[in-house]
């Protein structure tokens, strides 16, 4: 049931929710489905989206148990509707859970499902659920894509509560590049909602889905852009609301008031961050300026990446650490260990210590230890008296005294001190960038966030596949760098790792042009690199020449890759 709720391929996403690109006048309607297992809701158009009627076939005879391409057995079916179901399934020959859409090859949708499965699958982007295949085969298309049993829906976080800022700017920065990306290809999502939507373990976002949902629902749009923006404006009023943000309940949270129109985020819930709660805002209002700032409204993903970008960092909240208890000596200590234990209420006497030698005995034992001491002392003071003429009569009077050649390092060294980043940007040498999106999750003080490299077949060396990956940093003034120490994801053999003095964020010169500060290797999760020498800038280049081989996880498949969580330099 776990995995049920946290992967499920539920492309009936638990409503019947129609386009968010909803009429001037009209919100969007999304009502609730009583049972994911025979949701016969339909979508019906609005604004500029569009839904084709369901065709005649009817869905294949399929049951637990059932395997497709004599590969993937199917185990528990999730949705059930216009003529397909989406089942949780096994792949045998791979030993891991898919999840499997199937439907009948003569349905009208067929084709378009299968053109939509192979397109997302050529986008290769792991921050979108992977299709892994997509056949037609004895009269059924089916579509077979991940399955996440680490990851939770954010239909699923929201039930518990608003999100906290810091997890409300991460989700819609790393939703809308992801969507922005997406858009570049020529893809677009249009049923993008709380269900679409999963947090991974790692705290990383993704969304399933991308093209494949609405083809298997018939939902198209004139404005796919405008849908999917209105969309993820939407995932981020409900995260900081907990509130949908259109009159109709749906995905378990409550809509809007009726006839009060849509309010921005910060009016519907007290302690709402204002620059999110007005992202939301330029988001979901498409016809002009937002009600509290007149800013332009964002209609691309790509105006909304750039929205996001110009708005300050929202730093992860504080770690809070509880006192510990007051220390209690335990009766062991208080020295009443082997003694009777008192009756209650019977108070006992206490006996005090007699003081120490105060016998005649003891008397006569501290003069003889203050006369020894004495006399240790005037022996000792009478040697070093002897010692020290006869060393000054043995050296020649006319020798020259010279100074001691350390004086020079006598100096207290220079403290080491932490160098603060202002800014960063992915270095591309040749060909595509890796994750130009990521970059400041290296140094935002949260060691789950990261930036990550792309797979590569062969290595540890990247070469002849890029020459090298990395990213430029800006000190915010010239700084001597003396190391800096690097976080990774993936241990293994092995990281190679350089830094160079460059001149800008947009180095003016290839790599043979910079300055080499240091370089170091690894095997394991950190790494430091040393300056063999002392070199001030204020631009740092963290250039990575090898990486380890890591197994399949929750962005790409096995393969040659490495990912950096956190960066800090001192000088």
């Amino acid at each position: 049931m776990a995995e049920r709720s946290t992967a499920a391929v539920d492309v009936a996403d638990n409503s019947g929710d129609e386009p968010l690109t909803a009429q001037a006048d009209q919100s969007t309607a999304d009502g609730v489905a009583t049972n994911r297992e025979r949701d016969t809701d339909s979508d019906e158009a609005q604004g500029s989206g569009r839904t084709e009627s369901p065709g005649r076939a009817s869905a294949p005879e399929l049951h637990s148990g059932h395997k497709l391409a004599r590969r993937y057995r199917l185990e528990d079916c999730v949705t059930r509707l216009d003529g397909f179901s989406s089942w949780r399934a096994v792949d045998e020959k791979l030993r891991r859970a898919v999840g499997v859409h199937v439907l009948p090859a003569d349905h009208t949708r067929a084709r378009s499902v299968l053109a939509a499965a192979r397109s997302s699958a050529l986008l290769g982007d792991p921050r979108f659920v992977q299709v892994l295949d997509a056949v037609e085969e004895n009269d059924v298309v089916y579509v077979v894509h991940e399955w996440l049993p680490d990851a939770t829906e954010l239909t699923a976080l929201l039930a518990a509560g608003p999100l906290e800022p810091h997890d409300a700017y991460q989700m819609v920065s790393q939703i809308a590049s992801a969507m922005a990306a997406a858009h570049r290809e020529g893809l677009a999502h249009l049923r993008l909602n709380p269900n679409a939507v999963l947090r991974t373990s790692t705290g990383q976002w993704r969304i399933r889905g991308l093209a494949v949902n609405a083809a298997l629902r018939g939902v198209s749009s004139e404005t796919p852009q405008r849908t999917d923006t209105e969309a993820i404006g939407a995932l981020l009023y409900a995260a900081l609301t907990q509130r949908w943000p259109y009159e109709n309940d749906a995905y378990g949270l409550s809509g809007l008031p009726k006839d009060i129109g849509l309010i921005a985020p910060d009016q519907v819930r007290a302690g709402v961050h204002r620059g999110l709660s007005e992202l939301a805002m330029r988001a979901l209002v498409n016809d002009g300026a937002t009600a509290s700032r007149h800013e332009s409204a964002c209609t691309t993903p790509e105006e909304l990446v750039k929205a996001i970008g110009e708005m300050p960092r929202i730093r992860p909240p504080e770690p809070t650490f509880t006192a510990p208890p007051e220390y209690q000596r335990t009766t062991y200590q208080q020295g009443s260990y082997g003694r009777p234990s008192t009756h209650p209420g019977v108070t006992q006497p206490v006996h005090s210590p007699p003081p120490p030698l105060q016998s005649r005995t003891g008397k006569a034992l501290k003069w003889a230890v203050s006369a020894l001491l004495i006399a240790a002392l005037g022996l000792g003071s009478w040697q070093l008296a002897d010692a020290l003429v006869d060393q000054g009569g043995s050296e020649d009077t006319n020798q020259t005294q010279t100074t001691d050649s350390d004086d020079n390092n006598s100096a207290a060294p220079r403290p080491i001190r932490q160098l603060e980043v202002k800014g960063s940007q992915e270095y591309v040498a040749s060909g595509s960038a890796q994750a130009p999106e990521d970059v400041g999750n290296t140094y935002d003080g949260d060691s789950t966030t990261y930036w990550r490299t792309k797979k590569y077949d062969e290595g540890p060396t990247l070469a002849p596949y890029k020459p090298g990956v990395g990213i430029v940093y800006d000190l915010g003034s010239a700084q001597e760098i003396s190391a800096a120490s690097i976080g990774l994801r993936y241990a293994g053999d092995h990281t190679t790792v350089k830094l160079y003095a460059t001149d800008s964020l947009t180095p003016s010169t290839g790599i043979s042009g910079m300055k080499k500060i240091g370089t170091a290797d690894a095997s394991g999760t950190s790494l430091t690199v040393k300056a063999s020498k002392t070199v001030k800038t204020q631009y740092v280049l963290l250039w990575i020449t090898a990486v380890p081989y890591a197994p399949t996880d929750g962005f790409s498949g096995a393969g040659y890759k490495q990912a950096i969580t956190d960066v800090k330099f001192t000088g």
